[in-house]
């Protein structure tokens, strides 16, 4: 993981950036499915409490080639400006960018009362506090391909580190342990 292209956000005044994100995203994720590859990360180095105006995309030289090749972000091309492969500069830091899922959710309440598993009384309470604990972290707001609702993937950025961890990628182009350089 030595070489990184970026996508930069150019919205308009009738498309909003969190638009093209999420969409150029969502196209990202089917890309890495479809390509059946574990080895791309993606950084979103403008986050601030939002994850700004641009992806970085990171991997072997030969990988991002083969995902460029692709042309996998059609019509938003107009939308996006992509630099060329470069190499990771020297002296940079290294960070996981993750998932945040929350642990408690309508979903998996719907599923202990189904069960029997839950009182009503246990419901009431398992309600108040998933409402106070929200997640608070940035997040994309993607479409998904099996049923066509909406959801929202919370990133979630580990701490900074003076080495990198190597391994895999999910389809998203995340990991809870392998790093992505950080500049």
């Amino acid at each position: 993981m030595n070489y990184y292209f970026d996508i930069i956000f150019q919205p308009d005044e009738e498309v909003p950036v969190y638009f093209i994100r999420n969409k150029a995203y969502n196209k990202l994720h089917k890309t890495l499915y479809d390509l059946d590859v574990n080895d791309i990360g993606v950084s979103f180095p403008k986050v601030k409490i939002k994850l700004g105006n641009m992806i970085r995309i990171h991997s072997t030289k030969n990988s991002l080639s083969k995902l460029q090749n692709t042309n996998w972000l059609g019509g938003l091309s107009g939308y996006c400006k992509i630099t060329e492969i470069q190499p990771i500069p020297d002296n940079v830091k290294y960070r996981t960018v993750s998932r945040k899922q929350a642990n408690m959710t309508a979903a998996k309440l719907r599923r202990l009362i189904k069960r029997g598993s839950i009182s009503e009384e246990e419901a009431k309470k398992y309600r108040a506090r998933m409402f106070s604990q929200g997640l608070d972290n940035p997040y994309l707001e993607l479409d998904s391909t099996s049923n066509g609702h909406k959801h929202r993937r919370y990133i979630e950025f580990g701490g900074y580190q003076e080495s990198p961890v190597t391994g895999e990628f999910d389809q998203f182009g995340l990991s809870k342990t392998t790093t992505v350089p950080w500049f």
